[in-house]
Formats: structure tokens, sequence, C-alpha cells
């Protein structure tokens, strides 16, 4: 396997002190608040109480006691499986600002690795265009993590196109307990609402959605050549013409609108990233304390 260039080391370097960061002054100690765990544990057993459920009654302890009811009491279990599925196709290459829309995801998939394992957490990871093209099954520890952010930096996907669908039925498929998935794409797809909503009854689905505000206003230049990076068509329009922008505008907010319907229906919670401004922090801090004040 060849090197790994410095450019990448000094970003994962970079991106491991920021989550360290991040995780100290965001979620201090309550992360587990937000995702609950995935079962119980056993803790310890007390004495019967009245209205205590008789189900929790622990019948070996209560007959060595002489006939007094104990009951059995359980902690949620703190482990959490964390899967990132994250979207690496060619709309990806699209930014306005300091860095392109797969850049900014890729940075937000290392913090959210990094906050996992630093909680003792398994992180999974899942790169997906048309095909999925990674899939890393979830472990503990930051040798681990640091593979998952390698993978991230360094993946060069095969496909262009994208297929939210099949990267959730793939998910589906490996991974059969309940995990905390999030799902970081621009979301220019269609067709994926039933895979969504199978996975989010097994799991608790978050959709990351990054977006730049650019795609949906088109310059008053004059004529444009328009080329979608996915399927690789072209036509030319004239921007400088109200209409032709207005129409470009419109279909763009009905396609964010769409969207953001689809994940209300599904009960998905939504953080929206504007890649431009490269800001992904402030909306992270709102998700997870919007989570802990729902808790």
């Amino acid at each position: 396997m060849p090197a790994v260039p410095q450019e990448i080391l000094d970003n994962v370097h970079r991106i491991e002190i920021q989550a360290g960061r991040l995780v100290t002054n965001l979620f201090a100690g309550e992360y587990h608040s937000v995702f609950k765990g995935h079962g119980m544990e056993f803790a310890e057993v007390r004495e019967y109480q009245p209205g205590d459920d008789v189900r929790t009654i622990d019948w070996n302890v209560t007959a060595r006691s002489g006939g007094k009811p104990f009951i059995k009491i359980y902690d949620e279990e703190r482990e959490l499986t964390v899967i990132l599925v994250v979207d690496a196709s060619a709309s990806g290459a699209f930014g306005s600002g300091a860095r392109m829309k797969g850049e900014v995801a890729v940075e937000i998939s290392a913090l959210l690795a990094f906050s996992a394992i630093r909680n003792n957490d398994r992180v999974g990871l899942l790169i997906f265009t048309d095909e999925v093209e990674v899939f890393i099954p979830p472990k503990k520890g930051r040798r681990h993590v640091l593979r998952v952010i390698r993978e991230l930096l360094y993946h060069r996907p095969k496909g262009r196109r994208t297929s939210i669908a099949k990267a959730l039925e793939t998910l589906d498929r490996v991974i059969r307990s309940h995990a905390v998935v999030f799902v970081i794409s621009d979301f220019i797809d269609d067709g994926y609402d039933r895979a969504l909503q199978r996975a989010n009854r097994r799991h608790d689905v978050i959709a990351v959605s990054v977006e730049d505000p650019r795609e949906g206003n088109l310059p008053d230049v004059g004529f444009l050549t328009l080329h979608d990076a996915e399927s690789g068509e072209q036509v030319i329009v004239d921007s400088a013409d109200e209409s032709v922008r207005q129409a470009f505008a419109d279909n763009w907010q009905k396609a964010v609108a769409r969207r953001t319907r689809t994940f209300r229906r599904l009960a998905i919670d939504e953080i929206c990233i504007d890649a431009a401004s490269g800001e992904y922090v402030e909306p992270l801090a709102r998700f997870f304390k919007g989570r802990m004040n729902h808790n």
C-alpha cells in the first residue's frame, strides 16, 4: 500500500484535535443522553416497592431472602454502534466557498467518528456513489477510527452518480442490530423514501444535508453552459433572462422542500449544513442540544 501523503496525515491530526474540542465543549458527558443505548444491562437488585413492575422480580433472590420480594434494576446499555453513510458522488465536487461539499462532508464524518470513540462506541463506515464502494465494519478504538478517517480522505470514487437507496439496502443487510446512522449527503437523488423508512425502523437515522446556496442561484452573466457532474449532461442557458434564473431557483427550492417533507414524514431528524460557509459545528450543536431537550 502506498504511503499516505503528509497532507492527509496533517488533516487527520487537525480533525482529531478539533473533534476532541467539540466533544469536550458540546457533549460534556451527555452524548449518551442524546443517543439511547440499544439495550439494557443488569445493575443491581433492590426490595420491591408498591408500583414496581412485578415482571422485574428476581425470584432467585426473593427465594433466598425468605420470601421478601426483590426486583432487578437495569441500566441502559452505554455502548452504541455509530455508522457513517457518506455520499462520494460527483455532485460533492461543487463549492462556492473555501471547500467543496464533499470535503465538508468528510470533516463532519471525521468529527462524528472521533466523538463516538471518545465515548467508547463502535464506529463503522459505508461510502457510496451509485454503488457501495467501501464498507468498514464497526469497531472500537482510536486506531480503527484513524483507518476510517484515512479511508474518507484517501478514497477515490469509481462511480459518479448517487443511489441512496442502494446504500441503505446494503446497510440493512450488513448491520442487523440497532445503530445510530448518519447519512451524510447532498441528497441530490430520488426514489430512496422506502429504503430510508425501512432503515429508520431498525436504526436511529439522522440526515446530514450538505448543500451550497449557490446551487440554487444562477448568476446574471449571460449565456452559460451548465454541466451535470453526475450524468455528464450539458445545457446552455441565458442567465441574463430573469425568468430563466427564477425557474432555476424555483426548481432548487422545490427539491429542497421535497427532501425536507420526506424527512418529516418519516420522522427523521435533519441537520442542514451550509458548505459555502464551512460552518458545521453550530448546526451540530443545535441538533444535539435539541435532542437533549427533547429527551
